[in-house]
């Protein structure tokens, strides 16, 4: 199709910040209807695009029909439950990380993309930045020549900061109270757990999803070890990867930029992405290859685009796989995996702390 009929629901802070202006310059997107149930905010956005339907709720769209595509950002529990309503009506629907909060959630989600033989993409948005996908290449490349010798550890550090990188896109309020969106939690969670589990899946889902995708591991991953804090976010925990020890070191920092990066060593080298502050538009990941032999070299190569931005490169990878039938990367069925994780996370943390 030469012009993709998008859908948006909700009208929030992702949606008005980053989403919803990625998709407007999209060559080959509509923006052709939008819902939110808070009436004004809903008016403002829709007269900022030219967006000319305007639904009251997900499932108001729904009914109407007439899109070839639907994208959701919404809680994480009613953005499953709004994306089920396309998936069963055959829409392809791009949503928000994380897919779903439970194992249960997931595969309810996934049997709907099923019955209705649609497709579903989730925004893990490390997948489409330049620098990553630089990485990812130099790590496959490695791996294939054993120019380094073989992969033998991976350090995942997240200690965060500014997200925002004072990204000064409009914002949109509303008047009115924003609905509640009900929290799903599997359940053997403890409920006095519910807060920080939300908490760290909601940031250390991006990190499980990008060592899976640079190892290219696919669902050959398990959980080894969990050190975390009383806080139940910071600490570290140790995965098994495609035959590869990985650590994620989670935590907090007060800091004016974003600490986060990721390195895959070789027993004679490495490939490190440092990643920039989540909303700083134009600026992928930096990359660092070392090589310890014939002759010590330090590398860094520029990804390219050399300027470009992950979230408008996911929205293009979202409307170009609408558009010609190319499969996603980001899937609903691979995301299974991050959900089995995070669960099984927090499972193996509170059963070391006799807390289940």
């Amino acid at each position: 199709m030469e012009t993709v009929r998008l859908g948006y629901v909700g009208c929030g802070f992702m949606a008005q910040k980053v989403h919803l202006p990625n998709f407007a310059a999209t060559a080959g997107c509509e923006l052709a209807a939008v819902a939110e149930v808070r009436a004004d905010i809903r008016e403002k956005v829709a007269d900022r695009y030219g967006i000319p339907r305007r639904h009251g709720s997900h499932l108001e769209m729904a009914e109407a029909g007439g899109l070839d595509a639907v994208a959701i950002s919404a809680g994480y529990a009613l953005q499953g439950e709004m994306a089920i309503e396309f998936l069963r009506r055959g829409v392809p629907v791009f949503m928000e990380k994380p897919m779903a909060t439970t194992i249960a959630g997931a595969r309810e989600i996934l049997a709907a993309a099923e019955q209705g033989r649609s497709r579903l993409m989730i925004a893990y948005m490390k997948r489409y930045d330049a620098g990553n996908l630089l990485a990812r290449e130099a790590i496959r490349s490695l791996r294939r020549s054993g120019e380094l010798g073989p992969a033998t550890y991976v350090r995942c550090h997240g200690f965060c900061g500014d997200w925002t990188a004072g990204l000064d896109t409009p914002l949109a309020k509303s008047a009115e109270p924003q609905p509640p969106s009900p929290t799903v939690v599997p359940d053997w969670l403890p409920e006095a757990r519910h807060g920080s589990y939300l908490g760290y899946l909601q940031q250390y889902t991006h990190n499980i999803n990008l060592i899976r995708w640079l190892l290219d591991a696919g669902d050959d991953a398990a959980v080894r070890c969990v050190d975390l804090d009383d806080d139940g976010i910071g600490g570290t925990t140790i995965l098994q990867v495609a035959g590869v020890r990985a650590v994620i070191e989670s935590g907090g920092l007060a800091y004016h930029g974003w600490d986060e990066h990721t390195q895959v060593f070789f027993r004679r080298g490495w490939v490190k992405t440092t990643s920039p502050p989540l909303l700083l538009r134009n600026v992928p990941a930096d990359v660092e290859i070392y090589r310890a032999e014939p002759r010590p070299e330090l590398t860094r190569p520029i990804p390219q685009p050399a300027w470009s931005w992950s979230y408008k490169a996911e929205a293009e990878a979202f409307i170009r796989g609408v558009s010609t039938g190319e499969p996603f990367d980001a899937t609903g069925q691979d995301t299974l995996t991050d959900v089995r994780l995070y669960e099984q996370i927090y499972r193996d943390w509170l059963s070391r702390r006799g807390e289940l």
